[in-house]
């Protein structure tokens, strides 16, 4: 077995790369595979915004010719900027469950953060806002939200092989529609509406979403300030979480809501067509299109990934507007039955209190890893 850096510019590397995960999962039905053309794009240093300030390497483990694992590797020069630190990032990890071959992928990892002058390594962690973070712990019997991480459970012990420990814990919650939340709680929620001078505002088409969407970056950088691993984001990296929103979108189950002319929250609900994504192998051609509509028009399910109010306004029935707008959110078609809100920070304990108190239920656990490279 040895390690075989990338060539972005080699389609079979790439292609190799692209194609492992479609093989070590194939057999297991709750997989959900990214969109091809994503990871393309995060791979090629012509065409992501990540590369315009930061690096990345990508390995892989290969047997013979047979490719056993794969990893990313990134310095995000903006974020250690930002907070003044040498993190070096891992992304992409898959691998058949053999320590040698996860070992010899980190120790790959390791040498190329350590020769960039970098003292540490935390993960997984993407290249921009929107990536998913961290390894699935607990929910396997679940399939993941549209761009959340599923894998086996035995890469929690390939990581603590590897020197890895516990850093953080993202928790996602199951909203059903059934869901009973009090009727003076939504009306509480009203009346700090009104009181306070906020409204809700809503779309029709997704143009309208476009123009939206640059305020919506911008408090971005306000409202997730205290997520870990926040930086802030560039313009282009904006346009690109954009564009992965309007994707998905159906832009009447998006709500901003807002203060006079200023926006101070936001609530991201979109369609969940992951069944669809894994119908058409995360490839939109030929006819990806196709199943990923159908998928878009027939889900029982919802995705919340971005749920946010400005940490000024989250006191005195901030939060409980945030919530009632979900619930609203949910139950405003009969073809949704359920939704996920992904990747709420362990640390943000007073949100999960609240979320408990409603009835909502705690299920999938990621986990975000960290090790030093002394």
């Amino acid at each position: 077995m040895h390690i075989h850096r990338l060539d972005p510019t080699d389609r079979r590397d790439v292609r190799r790369y692209i194609e492992f995960p479609f093989r070590l999962y194939r057999d297991n039905p709750l997989w959900v595979p990214p969109f091809v053309s994503e990871v393309r794009t995060q791979i090629d240093p012509r065409r992501h915004p990540f590369y315009a300030h930061s690096e990345a390497a990508f390995f892989l483990a290969l047997e013979g010719a047979e490719v056993v694992g794969r990893i990313a590797v990134l310095d995000n020069s903006r974020y250690n900027e930002y907070h003044g630190e040498r993190t070096a990032f891992f992304y992409h990890f898959e691998a058949v469950d053999d320590r040698s071959v996860s070992r010899a992928l980190f120790d790959a990892a390791f040498d190329w953060a350590r020769r960039r002058g970098l003292d540490r390594m935390w993960g997984p962690k993407g290249f921009a806002a929107g990536d998913g973070q961290g390894l699935l712990v607990e929910g396997f019997q679940h399939r993941p939200a549209l761009g959340i991480a599923y894998n086996p459970p035995h890469y929690d012990q390939l990581l603590k092989d590897a020197g890895f420990e516990k850093q953080l814990d993202f928790i996602s919650a199951y909203i059903d529609r059934q869901i009973s939340i009090p009727q003076r709680f939504l009306r509480v929620a009203e009346k700090v509406k009104q009181r306070r001078g906020f409204r809700t505002v809503s779309f029709r088409t997704k143009a309208e979403l476009r123009g939206m969407i640059p305020r919506v970056a911008a408090i971005y950088n306000d409202a997730f300030v205290e997520v870990q691993g926040f930086v802030p984001i560039t313009e282009a990296e904006a346009k690109v979480f954009g564009d992965r929103v309007l994707a998905v979108a159906d832009p009447t189950l998006i709500k901003v809501l807002m203060k006079e002319d200023e926006i101070v929250g936001f609530v991201l609900a979109y369609p969940d067509i992951s069944a669809g994504i894994q119908r058409c192998r995360g490839r939109l051609w030929p006819t990806g299109w196709y199943h990923l509509w159908r998928e878009f028009k027939r889900t029982p399910r919802l995705n919340f990934n971005g749920v946010a109010i400005l940490e000024r306004h989250r006191g005195l029935g901030g939060n409980a507007l945030l919530y009632a707008e979900m619930y609203r959110t949910l139950i405003q078609r009969p073809q949704y039955q359920y939704a996920d809100l992904v990747q709420v920070q362990e640390t943000n304990t007073r949100m999960i209190r609240e979320l408990e108190a409603l009835g909502v239920k705690l299920y999938k656990r990621h986990r975000l890893y960290q090790r030093p490279l002394a």
